[in-house]
Order: structure tokens, then sequence, then C-alpha cells
């Protein structure tokens, strides 16, 4: 199955804590359905100091589930669900369910 939502994209999120809270897409688990985004879900993590790397608490993002958001819509802004069209010169591309603008470049 072709991938909705890819790295590099940007979501809004549509449950939990961070509600209505749009970020880029790090990194996409398709296995897991999780993926995780700039700014959401932050952890603190206690690091270990090393010979390259300082030690202290540090945040960073953890995964969330892939339910949880959905793509920006590229004309209004607002959370869009996601097809797929193929084109005349037989690209297959995202579309934005909600204004039916290809998200793809």
């Amino acid at each position: 199955m072709a991938a909705k939502i890819k790295k590099g994209d940007t979501v809004v999120v549509l449950a939990g804590k961070y509600r209505g809270v749009e970020g880029e897409v790090l990194n996409v688990k398709p296995k897991d359905d999780r993926l995780t985004v700039r700014g959401v879900n932050l952890i603190k993590r206690h690091q270990k100091q090393t010979q390259q790397q300082e030690g202290g608490i540090i945040s960073r993002e953890a995964s969330i589930h892939i339910s949880n958001v959905a793509l920006k819509d590229p004309d209004s802004g607002k959370p869009t669900r996601v097809g797929f069209k193929i084109q005349e010169d037989g690209l297959k591309v995202r579309v934005a369910k909600k204004s039916g603008e290809v998200v793809d470049g």
C-alpha cells in the first residue's frame, strides 16, 4: 500500500495532548503505523555522558500513531484526508480530498 503520509509532510495532530498542533514529519515507521512529528509528544530522557555527547536530561520527540494525524491541506491549511490519482503521464500522485490539490511536487 502506498504511503499517505511521508517524511517532510506538514501534518496536524487530531487527538491527544497536542491536538491542533502542526509539525513536520521527521520519520515514518510503516510496519508499526507510527510516525514522529517535530515538537509533538516530547519526552525527557536521562543521557549518560560520553566522549562525543554531553550528559544530562535531554528532550526529544516520541512517536505517535498515524491515525492521530492528518495531512495539512495546501490550500486551506486545515486537516484533510489523502487520496491517490493517476495523472495523464501515468504518474500516481497524492491528492488532498478537501481541495483536490496535488500534494506531491
